[in-house]
């Protein structure tokens, strides 16, 4: 008789978060009473980093938790050498699980000699050995056909919906920021079963998107601005501006991603917004936490995924897909 006794293989979930999102790392091991597996991640004097896992994930099925918000390329790499450490430790599966994914602007070759690095970054994540990836509201669909590896493109678009459907808001009308959003803002009026508008932009010389005119009505009403992310707020403060030339009453901001660039909080400080309601795909300082600034969590809409995903059912069952 061998001295080695047979051993029952299955995969179990394992949770390795990077440095990007901490909290929201906590939140989704708290959401699916799983304990997020240890890991040392030191950045050396000339700024190369270290990763070390404290226990095997060999056999594992293990989800990488990592936004790739500002620091933008410390975060990326995080994710790369982390995925890159469980596929040397042979884990079963690794999943990049990235509620935010930077680049995602650039996709596509707009002007001559430029990159498409959306699809750069595709690669290098495919190349690290990510076996899936997940993230939250591309800013472009077409993002999703630069992996060649399966993965779960998601929306904060419930959560964000629902929030405003419980205000019960009267006399309202959902505006989006510019025509380019105009598909997902149609989704947003029709949830809410109120009328839509758009904001309408050109290029003024210095190649700036200008705001022109409303196409719709805002006057007498309440409006809730969507849009996917606020970097500098510019097109906010353009959209909000032209809402109260044409007669808006109180104006709410609603967007999934707050990247909030300098000087995005001193902009929105000064406008005349009621509410701004945003998620916690990236990490907001306390430094930027605008008193009308509202979080909704991401946690579970994540939490809930990995769970569907590790047990091979429909995503799609979540949102009556």
């Amino acid at each position: 008789m061998s001295k080695w006794k047979q051993t029952s293989f299955s995969w179990q979930i394992q949770l390795v978060a990077g440095t990007g999102c901490p909290e929201l790392a906590r939140n989704i091991s708290k959401y699916l009473k799983i304990p997020l597996s240890g890991r040392d991640i030191i950045q050396y004097p000339n700024e190369n980093l270290f990763v070390r896992l404290h226990g095997s994930a060999r056999g594992q099925d293990v989800y990488i938790i990592q936004t790739t918000s500002r620091p933008v390329h410390r975060n990326i790499m995080e994710l790369l050498i982390l995925i890159d450490c469980l596929k040397r430790d042979s884990a079963g599966r690794v999943t990049a699980v990235i509620p935010y994914l930077a680049y995602s602007r650039s996709d596509k070759k707009d002007q001559p000699r430029v990159a498409i690095s959306a699809r750069v970054l595709a690669d290098m994540i495919e190349v690290a050995g990510a076996d899936r990836w997940m993230t939250i509201d591309l800013h472009a669909g077409q993002i999703q056909g630069f992996f060649k590896i399966p993965g779960d493109a998601l929306t904060a678009f419930h959560i964000l919906s629902d929030y405003f459907l419980e205000k019960q808001l009267e006399n309202t009308v959902v505006l989006t920021t510019d025509l380019g959003f105009a598909k997902r803002g149609r989704n947003f009026a029709e949830k809410l079963n109120v009328p839509l508008a758009f904001v309408e932009k050109k290029r003024g010389r210095d190649e700036q998107p200008e705001a022109l005119t409303i196409i719709g009505h805002v006057s007498g009403k309440n409006v809730i601005m969507v849009d996917d992310e606020v970097d500098t707020a510019g097109s906010v403060v353009q959209g909000v501006e032209t809402a109260k030339k044409d007669g808006a009453k109180d104006i709410y901001l609603s967007f999934t991603h707050a990247i909030l660039s300098d000087p995005a909080v001193e902009r929105l400080s000064k406008l005349p917004i009621k509410e701004i309601v945003t998620t916690d795909t990236v990490s907001i300082p306390n430094g930027k936490a605008l008193p009308n600034l509202t979080i909704l969590p991401v946690a579970p809409l994540l939490g809930e995924v990995i769970s569907r995903a590790h047990q091979g059912r429909s995503v799609g069952e979540l949102f009556d897909e």
